[in-house]
């Protein structure tokens, strides 16, 4: 095989040491070097010498949990090229395995173009991609936290949701704080209700007599503390987030502009994709980069369904909560989108679906710097007009050279 470069060097990364290989072609053949170094701050210097000495263009490292993170900070913008690779598309033959020749095979596919670099925004998405990933983490912890608060409250026989349609709202939260207080009476209790709820006082007094005690006070007092802890490490992130976010405005009004996409979610398709539609060469490309478009097996001349691609898991959860946002509108193409492939194959794939078509429309918005138009609701419909149909039939027949006249027909 052609080699393409001729100074390349593989590096095998894990937590305490990296293994470099410089792969230098000359007149005379190819001279392979190969040293190994500590992780640390000192280490990394010392590898960078290394390649330096070595007049290596090219690194190729293994994206490796997060131990591939400091050494490519540290060699970021001291060579031409640094590629973080696929480890899966750098898999090395079984046998006779060790770190030596891990970084010799990556050097040596990637002096041969048989690997392609995967890609590492700038240093600025970075740290807002950290930050919206640990601000849904919280989300999640918070979610979990509710739930075990509801557990609680029906190990002591409290039924709360049975009338309230959510275990935390401001009036369940004053009655679960007055039962921590050491309140009992389910008819001072179901007073507390507030808004809507004060309707439904009576089953609110049969659903707050339950056998609540000191060891459930205590279980829900730190569940609610723990509650109140993420709802401030959510808000300092969010404001964090918007400040880290300004000069991203434009792209975060074009966002927001389409059914579906809140201002929480803007902000994660903008970190995740660094809002710059160019390193995508088209919408397609960008689908398949988030794992909202189907996959490919093919075997024997046959295609069989393969699912969807193994993407950027973060961007594609966002999508999914988007398209299933999008879904419960009314009146747009979301929206019937959702419902025409919902009832044939399924809430789930046509979630997908309607992810996989918000992201190609956020692709052409971002590229062209416009706002999002719906096609209404009534879009299918129209596609299916007879008279359209028509002319898109007489075009493709013009198209072969032959000429079409339409006439309209008499009743």
């Amino acid at each position: 095989m052609k080699q393409i470069r001729d100074r390349v060097a593989g590096l095998d990364i894990h937590r305490d040491t990296v293994v470099a290989c410089a792969r230098i072609g000359g007149p005379t053949g190819i001279e392979v070097t190969k040293e190994s170094f500590p992780t640390t701050r000192a280490g990394l210097v010392k590898l960078a010498s290394f390649l330096s000495e070595a007049g290596v263009t090219t690194v190729a490292m293994e994206a490796t949990g997060v131990y591939w993170k400091p050494v490519y900070y540290a060699l970021e913008g001291l060579t031409s090229e640094l590629w973080l690779c696929n480890a899966q598309h750098v898999k090395n033959v079984p046998g006779r395995k060790t770190d030596l020749s891990d970084a010799e095979w990556l050097a040596d596919v990637a002096s041969h173009g048989m690997v392609r670099p995967s890609m590492v925004p700038p240093p600025e998405i970075r740290q807002l991609r950290d930050l919206t990933r640990y601000r849904k983490s919280q989300v999640d912890t918070r979610s979990k936290e509710i739930q075990r608060l509801e557990k609680v409250l029906q190990d002591a026989d409290i039924k709360i949701t049975s009338v309230a349609s959510a275990v935390w709202s401001a009036s369940s939260r004053e009655i679960i704080e007055a039962l921590i207080a050491g309140t009992r009476d389910p008819l001072v209790l179901a007073q507390m209700a507030k808004s809507r709820m004060r309707s439904k006082i009576s089953q609110l007094e049969e659903a707050l007599a339950g056998t609540f005690d000191d060891h459930h006070a205590l279980l829900c007092r730190q569940i609610i503390a723990h509650i109140d802890f993420c709802d401030q490490t959510i808000a300092e992130l969010t404001q964090e987030i918007c400040e880290g976010l300004e000069d991203f405005s434009p792209a975060n009004a074009i966002l927001c502009s389409i059914p579906g996409v809140s201002e929480t979610t803007a902000q994660v398709i903008i970190a995740e994709t660094g809002g710059d539609m160019s390193r995508f060469p088209t919408s397609g490309h960008l689908c398949a980069w988030a794992g909202v478009a189907p996959a490919s097996y093919e075997s024997a001349g046959k295609r069989k369904p393969a699912g969807t691609r193994h993407g950027a898991p973060w961007l594609k959860r966002t999508l999914i909560e988007a398209a299933r946002a999008a879904a419960r509108t009314k009146g747009t193409y979301y929206s019937t989108q959702y419902a025409r492939i919902a009832k044939r194959r399924g809430p789930n794939k046509a979630a997908v679906a309607v992810a996989h078509s918000m992201l190609d429309t956020i692709w052409h918005l971002l590229t062209n710097g416009t706002f999002y138009v719906d096609p209404g609701a009534d879009y299918f419909d129209r596609r299916r007009d007879p008279a359209i149909q028509a002319k898109k039939l007489a075009s493709r027949i013009e198209a072969l050279g032959f000429e079409v006249t339409m006439t309209q027909a008499v009743a």
